[in-house]
């Protein structure tokens, strides 16, 4: 009778185990569609700056600093910026949004193949044929 109920904890154990490992596939499917994508990709990061220029008469030394949109990424441990002409500014925008699904995507996929190796060795040690889990008390 012990051996029955160890057996059926064991085999209910392995059930939830294989639910899981498919739950973690699906995720994993998921992650992947976003980096299999076709959509180009720009790296680094669309933004709005207000700076002075340091011509000392400009109006943007009493405060209405010069603002432009500009992309900045990280090349060779430097940061890069370059300024983004008015119609080039949606494409890039959608771009570097698209670069940073991806990057998502590619760490969610890192943290995805830790939990379902994790998961297939759980299964490992519960399937029957496991020395240890034949052995009884």
């Amino acid at each position: 009778m012990y051996i029955y109920m160890q057996d059926t904890k064991r085999q209910e154990r392995l059930s939830r185990l294989r639910a899981a490992l498919l739950a973690l596939l699906e995720r994993l499917r998921e992650a992947l569609e976003v980096a299999l994508a076709r959509t180009p990709l720009v790296k680094g990061t669309v933004y709005e700056i207000a700076r002075r220029c340091g011509t000392p008469n400009c109006s943007c030394t009493r405060g209405q600093l010069h603002r432009n949109m500009v992309l900045t990424w990280s090349e060779q441990g430097r940061h890069r910026m370059r300024s983004i002409p008015p119609a080039q500014l949606a494409d890039l925008r959608k771009k570097s949004e698209e670069y940073l699904r991806f990057r998502r995507a590619r760490a969610e996929v890192a943290v995805l193949h830790k939990k379902i190796l994790k998961v297939l060795d759980q299964i490992q040690e519960l399937r029957p044929g496991n020395p240890e889990m034949d052995r009884g008390p």
